[in-house]
């Protein structure tokens, strides 16, 4: 169907859908009403009426629902009678032997949701005889086929019988006062007209449901592409261009979400390129600088040259950050207790005061050398800082935890944010024995959200600080 071929615009695969919907509703519809033979009315004839008001017992009519009689207190009258009405009452007058005066007849007519009484008009006197229609539902059984007002069906009995269609109530008042009341038995269904259109609306959704549900998933698809590639792109933006084939409006935007991950990708790494090179370049003043402090008084040399050592070691941190984040990332299935039990007892055998007080098998995917690091870090800054460390791995809402605990004096309240800045260091000596270079934590959280996770740091209130990395399961 050329309408909803792929790479034809989406407003046109939406009104197709709609048109084709309508059609195809539309020729049901026609079907049905053309197939299906028209629905039998229910009609009622005088004598199983006033067999019912004779015997007091319930009727089964032939062409109808079951007829039940009623003692009730009061019934509304209808006030004036048409001609017809009043014969029907005349005939069950007759056969059940009561005035006609004490009869009175009600008659619903319409759709089973809202009642339409049926309007009393006196019709002209030159006015002819009408036969039944929907507002005086009334008519006689004739004496064979072919007698005008017959219904379908109709069996002769060789004299008129006045009929009477759909829901009525016929009340008869007896000496007491009270009236007992014939009418046919409710019931909760739908009448056939309503079945019909019930038919009409099951086969239309029949018929459109399967090209609705293709133009719904074909609609459905390059969105959910759309999130798994944005979801990608927040990990790694050297991930794969997003390919989709679809409407022009798919291809489109399609086209401008990889462009805009393009221009991402060379704006991170023209940045990540620039500092490598800064530091690099810094390297050769550096060593320059160090022969040139042979000159100077011994008492301010071995400040000058600590204040070397350490811009030297902030460099090599960079540089070391710049190769991590240059190198192509190699995601695998990994086990992640086993990896943070390996970097504690690595931190114990070299003298650290490590342990691991909580595992739970927890399966991730990832690059084991960059996790490696992060929780390498995690244990030193906890060993550097808070003499112990304790790390915990369980799940928790499909995400796997990583918990590093020290008992160190923690960290205040307004930097907890601050200490994952680049080069930020709490520890107010500025030693880089005491506070580092300013790149551990830095690492840890833009290894994390390189995962699709995030670390947080939060002071324990028994003293210490708890470092939390949260990584997709």
């Amino acid at each position: 169907m050329t309408l909803f071929r792929r790479g034809a615009p989406l407003f046109v695969q939406a009104l197709g859908l709609v048109i084709v919907t309508l059609v195809a509703a539309q020729l049901i519809a026609i079907a049905v009403i053309f197939t299906l033979p028209p629905p039998p009315p229910e009609f009622y004839r005088s004598s199983e009426i006033a067999r019912a008001l004779k015997t007091g017992q319930p009727v089964q009519p032939r062409d109808g629902r079951l007829l039940v009689v009623k003692q009730r207190v009061t019934l509304h009258p209808m006030g004036q009678d048409t001609p017809r009405r009043i014969d029907f009452k005349t005939d069950i007058s007759r056969a059940v032997d009561v005035p006609v005066n004490r009869i009175e007849l009600q008659i619903d007519n319409g759709p089973r949701f809202f009642v339409r009484r049926t309007p009393v008009t006196p019709p002209k006197p030159d006015a002819p005889p009408r036969g039944p229609s929907a507002r005086e539902p009334f008519a006689r059984e004739g004496g064979g086929p072919g007698v005008p007002g017959s219904p379908p069906g109709a069996r002769g009995k060789g004299v008129d019988e006045p009929l009477i269609f759909g829901d009525f109530k016929l009340g008869v008042r007896q000496s007491d006062g009270r009236w007992l009341v014939v009418e046919p038995k409710p019931t909760f269904r739908f009448d056939n007209w309503q079945q019909r259109v019930l038919l009409i609306l099951l086969l239309s959704v029949i018929a459109v449901t399967p090209l609705a549900w293709l133009f719904a998933r074909r609609l459905a698809q390059p969105i959910t592409a759309f999130a798994d590639a944005a979801e990608r792109l927040g990990k790694d933006p050297r991930t794969p261009p997003l390919s989709i084939s679809g409407s022009g409006e798919v291809v489109a935007a399609a086209t401008a979400f990889n462009m805009m991950q393009e221009r991402l990708r060379r704006y991170v790494e023209d940045r990540t390129a620039m500092v490598g090179a800064i530091a690099h370049d810094l390297r050769t003043p550096l060593t320059r600088l160090k022969f040139r402090i042979e000159a100077v008084p011994d008492d301010i040399r071995p400040k000058l040259a600590a204040d070397i050592d350490q811009m030297e070691a902030m460099i090599a941190a960079t540089l070391g950050f710049v190769r991590d984040t240059q190198r192509p990332a190699e995601r695998t299935k990994l086990e992640l207790s086993s990896l943070v039990e390996s970097v504690i007892d690595e931190a114990a055998e070299t003298g650290g005061d490590a342990i691991v007080e909580r595992t739970e098998k927890t399966v991730i995917e990832g690059d084991p050398v960059a996790l490696k690091r992060l929780v390498a870090n995690l244990v030193e800054n906890a060993l550097k800082y808070g003499v112990r460390a304790r790390g915990r791995v369980y799940a928790e809402d499909n995400m796997a935890i990583i918990e590093v605990d020290d008992d160190g004096p923690g960290i205040p309240a307004s930097e907890l944010e601050r200490v994952f800045e680049p080069f930020y260091r709490g520890e107010p000596s500025r030693n880089r024995e005491t506070g580092g270079n300013g790149l551990g934590l830095a690492v840890v959280r833009s290894l994390a959200r390189a995962h699709g996770g995030d670390v947080i740091l939060v002071n324990r209130p028994g003293g210490g600080l708890r470092a939390s990395v949260r990584l997709p399961a």
